[in-house]
């Protein structure tokens, strides 16, 4: 049995014993096992910050000044929708190690939405990649109260 570990990423198949990113060669290697898979920085970020805004509760991702300049990207257009703002990644060949800056909505328990996006991120994680998913850090940055969205809207309405 030859390995082709040039991939990052590499969680294991409990029903062959071999792991599906890693890659085994020859006639006798099943056919999902030949051959190598890499998985970019960039798309456990993804996948981890959607896994993330599913969570009943999360108002919004990232911290004071990426939120600013997210929320002006946005309305550039063709700027893209940051998906991963708020969101850093360590990948290694089989693990994953995430950190995540949120902004939760006011009245829910802090305690509960966390552990629902550890919940969420670790599952969508797992299930897409293969990766295990070593520890997701969440960092709260704010609250959203309900009336910040009256407010912006009335000063935006003022200056045009």
């Amino acid at each position: 049995m030859t390995d082709n570990i040039t991939s990052v990423g590499g969680g294991s198949r409990p029903d062959t014993g071999v792991s599906a990113l890693k890659g085994r060669t020859g006639a006798g290697a099943p056919a999902e096992t030949r051959g190598k898979t890499t998985i970019a920085d960039g798309v456990v970020a993804k996948i981890a910050g959607m896994a993330t805004r599913e969570v009943p509760g999360i108002h919004s991702m990232g911290a004071g000044m990426a939120r600013a300049f997210g929320a002006m990207r946005e309305r550039v257009p063709g700027a893209g929708g940051g998906a991963t703002r708020g969101v850093k990644v360590e990948v290694g060949e089989r693990q994953a190690a995430v950190d995540l800056d949120v902004v939760v909505e006011y009245g829910v328990s802090i305690v509960d939405v966390a552990g629902a996006v550890r919940t969420n991120v670790i599952s969508a994680l797992e299930r897409m990649t293969g990766l295990e998913v070593v520890e997701v850090n969440i960092a709260v940055d704010d609250v959203h109260l309900p009336d910040e969205e009256e407010e912006a809207e009335r000063n935006e309405g003022r200056v045009r």
